[in-house]
């Protein structure tokens, strides 16, 4: 069997939603300043680890926020904004009626639910909104069909899931791992690593 291709994650730059902990989901929210600066800095970043990156299949969620972000990497890298698709698969995990909160204020207003969520977060289904499993199995028909090395912009909820799909990291595990911004995870070889380190 043939080695599965080197996968390169980047999150959606900062927008304003995460500057101030408001849980985003399927929110259409737009990158500030500070985002914007993180996308160019990848760019650049991803041109120093792929110098050929023009050969990279380049797939973004179709969220406004990744969208911008591929646009900029790809113009700090020097090629045209577009010239990559769009998989609505790559969305991020719904929050349902929780969207625009706060982790803080559901602490307080839904104690039992925050609860629920705690004890087991790969599991647990927001009112109207989906699991990190639910997730998970809305992206792997798409890892399975990537026939080359491939740069996608996605989100928080979806690189947890591609964590437990592409690398040794649990479901109890995943749901805790920091997703940065203006950084690249690397899926390679059955493990993953983050550059800059």
């Amino acid at each position: 069997m043939s080695a599965r291709p080197r996968l390169f994650f980047v999150r959606h730059g900062e927008t304003d939603w995460n500057a101030v902990g408001r849980l985003q989901g399927k929110r259409d929210t737009a990158l500030n300043d500070t985002g914007r600066e993180q996308a160019r800095t990848v760019g650049r970043l991803l041109r120093d680890l792929v110098p050929d990156c023009e050969s990279l299949d380049f797939i973004a969620s179709p969220l406004a926020r990744t969208r911008e972000t591929m646009e900029l990497l790809r113009q700090a890298v020097g090629l045209p904004r577009a010239g990559y698709r769009l998989e609505p698969c790559l969305a991020e995990i719904s929050f349902g009626e929780w969207e625009g909160r706060t982790w803080k204020e559901l602490r307080e207003s839904e104690p039992n639910l925050y609860a629920a969520r705690k004890r087991d977060c790969w599991h647990f289904t927001p009112p109207g909104g989906e699991s990190y499993a639910a997730v998970a199995a809305r992206v792997q028909p798409l890892l399975e069909s990537l026939t080359r090395d491939t740069l996608v912009v996605s989100h928080g909820g979806v690189a947890r899931a591609m964590l437990t799909l592409l690398s040794r990291v649990t479901p109890d595990e995943a749901p805790h791992i920091d997703i940065w911004q203006g950084r690249i995870l690397v899926f390679e070889g059955g493990a993953h690593r983050w550059e800059p380190a």
